[in-house]
């Protein structure tokens, strides 16, 4: 089969859209190990062409003449029997069933296309106007195209896409390894309120790069279907708990609203995610879509966290607690410096929480601390 042919270039940010979870919809759809990509691959193999629309609704049915009314129950090799009829086939969004075969598609001829041949053009305009997934397998070509919202996917074998996913695994490894150092460090500086704009950012940005890779990477997971089993548990391994992570830097360094600037943490979230991956790569652009001005002399100021993120890491501590003794203290240097009793003050935490909380931080300072030096 050809090269993966992706229509348009990747977005700025590792979020999901809509657009991209209607790709990844399709693209699951007709991965491998499922029943439509096995008969698609008959297609192929039995040297025919094939149009196939994955839903079923008016509007598709105001663009159908000619062609049978079946209903029947969609089978990897009805499909292949059927796409030997000069004409499209229709099946229901769940692809269980088909519903037409044999029909000629006439779309709206005003809607834009850069396709050239017959079958691809229909596709694309089919696809357009109705919003349900196209598949186009090509004779000639010898290869299988995805219409969906826009963009056209050609679907590779397993063996190329792995290869891709694979290099993308070890570079999320070494990222993870980078974030791991930084993290470490970040939480040593905490203990020791040494922590600058700049750390924080240092931070943020390699949360951020972690994070973009493992969505590049669970495409190649849905596209790869049931071949894609072990690197799902691979990337599950490596990104556990950074998304956590992320949001508990933002919510430890987010700077309070002021007169002037008022800004919340889903803010400062959604601004990191927005940055180009050229505008990720510079310290001062991450420090300002966390809220600080990004200038030299900021990126070296210091900064207090409020100490969600090492009370976080500390066992059996449920999140409503945790809001308690952030607002209760106001900030990590007066939790570490909370004796027993302190603690106790606050509504919610016993005794023997109290002696868990102070037990617990004691440990993660020493831990952190060891880590740095030694």
């Amino acid at each position: 089969m050809a090269a993966n042919d992706r229509a348009a270039a990747p977005g700025k940010s590792g979020g999901g859209s809509g657009n991209e979870a209607l790709i990844r919809a399709a693209l699951s759809a007709v991965a491998p190990g499922t029943a439509l990509r096995d008969g698609l691959e008959r297609i192929l193999r039995g040297n025919t062409g094939g149009l196939i629309v994955l839903g079923m609704d008016r509007t598709v049915e105001s663009m159908c003449t000619g062609g049978f009314v079946l209903d029947v129950e969609f089978t990897a090799t009805r499909l292949r029997e059927l796409c030997k009829l000069d004409g499209a086939l229709i099946l229901d969004k769940d692809i269980t069933k088909i519903h037409r075969a044999g029909v000629q598609l006439v779309p709206d001829a005003s809607i834009p296309t850069e396709e050239t041949g017959t079958r691809h053009r229909t596709a694309d305009r089919v696809s357009r106007q109705c919003g349900f997934p196209v598949v186009s397998v090509s004779q000639s070509m010898r290869l299988i195209a995805l219409y969906v919202d826009g963009e056209r996917r050609v679907l590779e074998e397993s063996a190329a896409i792995l290869s891709r996913a694979n290099q993308a695994l070890a570079t999320l490894e070494r990222y993870k390894l980078r974030l791991d150092e930084v993290a470490g460090t970040l939480s040593a500086l905490e203990i020791e309120d040494l922590v600058t704009v700049r750390d924080v950012s240092a931070v943020a940005q390699r949360l951020e790069m972690v994070r973009r890779i493992a969505t590049e990477i669970a495409e190649y997971v849905v596209e790869l279907g049931t071949d894609g089993r072990l690197l799902a548990l691979q990337l599950d391994e490596l990104i556990a708990g950074v998304e956590p992570e992320r949001e508990l830097v933002a919510r430890d360094y987010v700077p309070e609203p002021t007169a002037k600037r008022s800004r919340t943490v889903s803010e400062a979230l959604a601004d990191l995610d927005s940055l180009t991956h050229a505008e990720l790569l510079e310290l001062p652009t991450v420090a300002r879509a966390l809220g600080y001005s990004g200038s030299p002399e900021t990126l070296d100021s210091a900064v207090s966290p409020r100490g969600y993120r090492l009370l976080a890491k500390v066992p059996r501590l449920p999140g409503a607690i945790i809001e308690r003794l952030v607002e209760h203290f106001g900030g990590l240097q007066k939790l570490l410096a909370a004796s027993v009793d302190d603690l106790q003050t606050v509504d919610g935490v016993g005794e023997a929480r109290a002696r868990s909380v102070r037990e617990g931080l004691s440990r993660l300072a020493e831990s952190s601390i060891l880590e740095r030096y030694v």
